[in-house]
């Protein structure tokens, strides 16, 4: 999978920072308050209820942007992974400023981007590095500290492809189209268990990540004509799908413990994230990502 030479993003659109030592978690240092974290936030959700909400121990240093250089055109997201997060967020911009409101009938506000290095504060709180990227409904942003690409590969044994980091991207504004449709709350009040709430909503971000996929080759940027990605191939889908699989809570937990505990599971296991990215992938449509009124989380066609 390649960024078309042709496309262009404005650096702006993304905003980077970090750097700071953040605030105090909630739930308190030490490996076992780490794993805690990586089951309950990895991959999304809202944070607030993890992470500190006072001072910062030190202020990130967001605001201005680094990343002119990505400006050059495609071949500079397909060398730099900073470069492929803002031409990500460039190509689900464009998909969903034109799909979420034919499909829904709600017109697509995007959201925040930030790159942090270390740690940053959000409106959900202070945050590190340690809980992966993550969405903040409270400022409607999406943080990515991209040094987690490499733990995605390294540690939980993802692959490395790009679109295995794109998915990645998909799935928090996933989140952010979920709050814009006002269903993101539904985690909150269900947090966790093999049928909750919290399992449905980022199986549904799964889903909707699919979406993006199928139409990321084939919807012009109004800018250029052109999509941002070149035709995906079948080997850029396994990319995305062992993402997906490498942080399912089955997964994740028997890494951990050695065993599984699906009354603990937040996201949903390992073939039912990649089964919901493939319903939305294989159909384009918003309606096959309905995981509240799925009846078997386990088989997506049931929907249809």
């Amino acid at each position: 999978m390649t960024f078309r030479e042709g496309a262009r993003m404005d650096a702006g659109r993304v905003r980077t920072g970090g750097g700071g030592t953040g605030g105090k978690l909630a739930l308190g240092g030490g490996a076992g308050g780490l794993i805690v974290i990586i089951l309950a936030l990895l991959f999304g959700g809202d944070p607030s209820s993890l992470l500190g909400s006072g001072v910062p121990d030190q202020t990130s240093q967001d605001g201005t942007s680094t990343l002119e250089q990505c400006e050059v055109g495609g071949s500079a997201a397909n060398e730099n992974v900073d470069c492929r997060v803002l031409y990500t967020v460039g190509s689900l911009d464009t998909v969903w400023g034109q799909e979420l409101a034919a499909q829904t009938g709600v017109a697509y506000v995007q959201p925040e981007v930030e790159i942090f290095t270390s740690a940053t504060s959000t409106g959900c709180g202070n945050a590190t590095s340690d809980i992966g990227p993550f969405y903040c409904p409270a400022d409607r942003t999406a943080y990515f500290d991209t040094s987690f690409f490499d733990e995605l590969e390294t540690r939980f044994g993802a692959s490395g492809g790009p679109l295995a980091q794109e998915y990645v991207v998909a799935h928090e504004f996933g989140h952010h189209l979920q709050n814009q449709l006002g269903d993101l709350g539904r985690a909150q009040a269900d947090p966790r268990g093999p049928e909750s709430g919290a399992v449905r909503t980022e199986l549904q971000a799964d889903c909707y990540a699919g979406v993006w996929a199928y139409y990321a080759d084939k919807q012009p940027d109004p800018a250029t004509g052109e999509p941002f990605l070149e035709t995906l191939t079948d080997a850029d889908i396994r990319d995305a799908l062992s993402a997906a699989s490498a942080v399912g809570d089955d997964r994740i937990q028997r890494a951990a413990t050695g065993r599984v505990n699906p009354e603990a599971w937040t996201h949903g296991s390992s073939e039912q994230r990649q089964a919901w990215f493939l319903a939305g992938y294989r159909t384009g449509r918003l309606d096959a990502c309905d995981t509240y009124g799925a009846r078997d989380l386990n088989n997506p066609s049931a929907l249809r």
